[in-house]
């Protein structure tokens, strides 16, 4: 998986790459599809959502370039797979997912491979007030515009990760927080993702 999808499209990370060696990823896929869980494709793990092909996972951790010990905020836990890379980076993870069964899951898997992160049921468009201001925020599902109070809740000098555009196609995005006057965006390449479901998101 790490040598023919991930290092061969130009992730070169070492530290990286060793850490999608390390995580067990057909521990995040449901039974039914564990035969295709190194597969370079995403895979449904029910409710309407999937996890993200390894490359995805892969591209999204790089545009975040996170540091150990940075607090990240996640929305989207979904089989919590990238909640699992960001804590094995040494990252202080909050994730938050709207179904509260894969909330539930996600959770019992992570603390079972001793991957420490706070996961809560909620509306990820809102962010997570507590917590904040993060250094960094992932989203894993598209969004038709930035929600305001995630731009609101990261730190200035941090970067949020996100696709961008309708629901049938997005562009990964990534966005520096200058100022709190002041973004500055990038289009990283064409996407596709579930839809971002929630106040500042789409509708359910």
């Amino acid at each position: 998986m790490v040598s023919e999808q991930i290092s061969s499209r130009g992730i070169v990370d070492k530290r990286i790459l060793n850490i999608f060696r390390s995580v067990p990823r057909h521990e995040f896929i449901p039974k039914e599809q564990l035969l295709s869980a190194y597969s370079d494709c995403p895979l449904s793990i029910g409710y309407g959502q999937t996890i993200s092909q390894p490359y995805m996972v892969a591209a999204m951790t790089k545009e975040l370039q996170l540091k150990s010990e940075m607090t990240v905020l996640e929305v989207g836990t979904g089989s919590g797979y990238q909640t699992a890379i960001l804590c094995a980076l040494r990252a202080r993870v909050y994730s938050i997912e709207r179904i509260k069964q894969l909330a539930d899951q996600a959770k019992a898997v992570l603390d079972s491979l001793d991957y420490r992160a706070e996961v809560k049921m909620a509306d990820g468009t809102l962010g997570w007030e507590e917590y904040a201001p993060y250094d960094r925020i992932i989203i894993t599902a598209a969004a038709s515009s930035i929600p305001e109070p995630l731009v609101k809740q990261l730190k200035i000098g941090g970067r949020l990760v996100v696709p961008v555009g309708g629901q049938s196609r997005q562009e990964l995005t990534v966005l520096d927080k200058i100022s709190d006057k002041e973004v500055k965006t990038e289009n990283i390449f064409s996407c596709v993702f579930v839809p971002l479901i929630g106040k500042y998101g789409y509708e359910n």
